[in-house]
């Protein structure tokens, strides 16, 4: 997971500041349409994770799915991060 790190470092700073600013320029989630689609997105964060943890799918398309749970890991840590600093900054939606 290291050398998977290092070799995808700039999609994943790309992923992270991708989501800063989209989660500073939408906020978090709070109607029942943004809940749900945060929580699917949450859900197959979890699947990935779930998937590249048990290593149940071995070769290329293990590597993909170790690398979707990455890159959509930066994405959605930097979309929380974001958001929190528009809930803590007070600026209105």
């Amino acid at each position: 997971m290291i050398l998977l790190v290092s070799s995808l470092w700039p999609a994943l700073a790309a992923a992270l500041v991708l989501g800063l600013v989209v989660g500073a320029l939408t906020g978090l989630p709070r109607g029942g349409f943004a809940l749900a689609a945060a929580g699917l997105l949450l859900v197959g964060l979890a699947i990935l994770a779930g998937l590249s943890t048990l290593r149940t799918v071995p070769g290329e398309s293990g590597l993909w799915i170790e690398t979707g749970a990455l890159v959509l890991g930066a994405y959605l840590a930097g979309c929380a991060v974001g958001g929190l600093g528009r809930a803590v900054s007070g600026r209105p939606l």
